[in-house]
C-alpha cells in the first residue's frame, strides 16, 4: 500500500508546487495572515476532512477519521512568512513588498496538504486520526503554538511529528536527534537611560552610550565564563540604537537580543548573570536601566523511543547513500510547545540545491528551496501514520 500511496504523492507533486508558488508569490507574515488561512481550509474541506479556521487566532485544523482502530497522531506545518524583501529572480518570486518566505513554511504547508490528499483517498485502511495542524506566526514572539493548544488542536492527540526543509542540506538528506534537537529561545531588552549633553562637554552629560558599549562587551563573558562548557549556549546582541547627532551625547541606549541553551540550568545561569551585569555596569556609570527578559519557547525535546521509530522509517525512505544525521540546531521552534503537552519528534530534510541556486541559508532574502524535498517529508508522514501504534 505504500508504494501505491507514493505514487499517489508524486502524481500530485504539480499540484503542490503550483501551491507552494502561489503562498510564496503572496506571503503573509506572522499575525498577519489572512488569506494563507483560508486556501489550507478551502483544499482541506475539499478532500471532505473535517475543518476548524481560527483556531487560537489564526491557525486551521483537520481531521482525518481512520477506519481501523489506533491512536490519534498529529501532524504539523507552519505557513507565516518573514519582513524580508525577496531578492530572487524567478517566476514565482513575492509580489508583497517587505515580505517573503525566507524559511520554507509554504514548502511545508504543501506538503502536508499532499499528505492530507494522499491519505483521504484511503481513509479506511488509516490507523486511528489524523490531526493536520495548521500552524500561524511560528517565527513569532509569542508564537501561533500556544493559543492553538489552548485552543484545543492537541485534544484527544497521543503523539505528534513535525519537519523542517533545510536549505543548508542537500537534497535527499535526513537529521532526527533525539532528546534535545533545538535550542530554546528567550528574548531581552535592556534600556540605558544617562544625562544627555553637548560632544564637546562630555564632563557634564552621562552617557549611555559608553555604558552601553561597554555592557555589550561584559555580556560576551557570561557564555565563556559563567556557562559550563559542555553546555551548549549563545548570547547575541543583535540591535544597539543610541543617538543620531554627531555632536550631541544621547539621552539613552536600547540593546535587544537573543539567547539560545537548551537545558534549563545554563538557561537560568544566563538570566541572572545579565541582570547582575546589567545592574553592576550600569551603577558603575552613573546610568539607570531597565532590563527586560522574555522567555519564548523551550527546547525541542524528542521522545527517544519516538526518534528511534522516525529513524527506522528514514532509513527505509532515504537513498543508502546519504546517512542519517544526528545534529542538534541551536535555532529555536515553537513545536517544542506541543512537546511540553505529549511525546513527538521533530526532524529535517534536506532541500539544498546548487543547480537551482538553492544555496542561501534561511531568513536571507534570495532564500529558495529544492521544493522536492515536499516529497521527503510527505513520505515519511505517510510512512509515519500507518506505523503509528507500532
Amino acid at each position: 500500500m505504500i508504494e501505491n500511496l507514493e505514487r499517489i504523492l508524486h502524481e500530485l507533486y504539480p499540484e503542490l508546487v503550483a501551491f507552494r508558488r502561489d503562498l510564496h508569490m503572496h506571503p503573509e507574515i506572522s499575525h498577519q495572515e489572512v488569506n494563507t488561512p483560508k486556501k489550507i481550509a478551502a483544499y482541506l474541506s475539499a478532500l471532505d476532512i473535517d475543518v476548524r479556521t481560527e483556531v487560537g487566532g489564526r491557525g486551521v485544523v483537520g481531521t482525518l477519521k481512520g477506519g481501523k482502530p489506533g491512536k490519534t497522531i498529529a501532524l504539523r506545518a507552519d505557513f507565516d512568512a518573514l519582513p524580508i524583501q525577496d531578492e530572487k529572480d524567478v517566476t514565482y518570486k513575492s509580489t508583497v513588498p517587505g515580505a517573503m518566505h525566507a524559511c520554507g513554511h509554504d514548502l511545508h504547508t504543501a506538503a502536508l496538504l499532499g499528505v492530507a490528499n494522499v491519505l483521504s483517498t484511503v481513509r479506511e485502511e488509516i490507523p486511528g486520526n489524523v490531526v493536520f495542524i495548521h500552524q500561524f506566526a511560528e517565527e513569532a514572539t509569542p508564537g501561533g503554538a500556544k493559543p492553538m493548544i489552548e485552543d484545543g488542536c492537541l485534544d484527544g492527540v497521543d503523539v505528534i511529528y513535525g519537519a523542517h526543509v533545510m536549505s543548508t542540506d542537500p537534497l535527499g538528506t535526513f537529521n532526527v536527534k533525539e532528546g534535545f534537537a533545538s535550542s530554546a529561545q528567550d528574548d531581552f531588552k535592556i534600556v540605558i537611560h544617562g544625562k544627555g549633553g553637548h560632544g564637546s562637554e562630555p564632563h557634564l552629560a552621562i552617557d549611555p552610550l559608553v555604558t552601553g558599549s561597554q555592557l555589550v562587551v561584559n555580556l560576551q563573558q557570561i557564555v565563556s565564563r559563567r556557562v559550563n562548557p559542555q553546555q551548549a549556549a549563545a548570547l547575541t546582541v543583535g540591535s544597539f540604537v543610541s543617538g543620531e547627532a554627531t555632536n550631541v551625547i544621547p539621552d539613552t541606549a536600547v540593546i535587544k537580543g537573543t539567547v539560545r541553551t537548551y537545558d534549563e540550568e545554563a538557561r537560568s545561569i544566563i538570566e541572572q548573570a545579565m541582570k547582575q551585569m546589567t545592574k553592576s555596569t550600569c551603577e558603575g556609570a552613573g546610568t539607570t536601566f531597565e532590563f527586560e527578559y522574555v522567555k519564548d519557547c523551550p527546547s525541542i525535546w524528542n521522545d527517544p523511543d519516538l526518534a528511534e521509530k522516525v529513524e527506522a522509517i528514514a532509513v527505509e525512505t532515504f537513498d543508502d547513500s546519504n546517512p542519517i544525521h544526528h545534529t542538534p540546531m541551536m535555532g529555536s521552534e515553537d513545536f517544542s510547545f506541543y512537546q511540553k503537552e505529549i511525546p513527538g519528534v521533530y526532524f529535517t530534510v534536506g532541500g539544498g540545491n546548487p543547480e537551482l541556486n538553492a544555496v542561501y541559508p534561511h531568513h536571507h532574502p534570495k532564500f529558495d528551496i529544492d521544493e522536492r524535498a515536499m516529497l521527503d517529508i510527505g513520505r515519511m508522514f505517510i510512512r509515519l501514520v500507518f506505523r503509528n501504534g507500532n
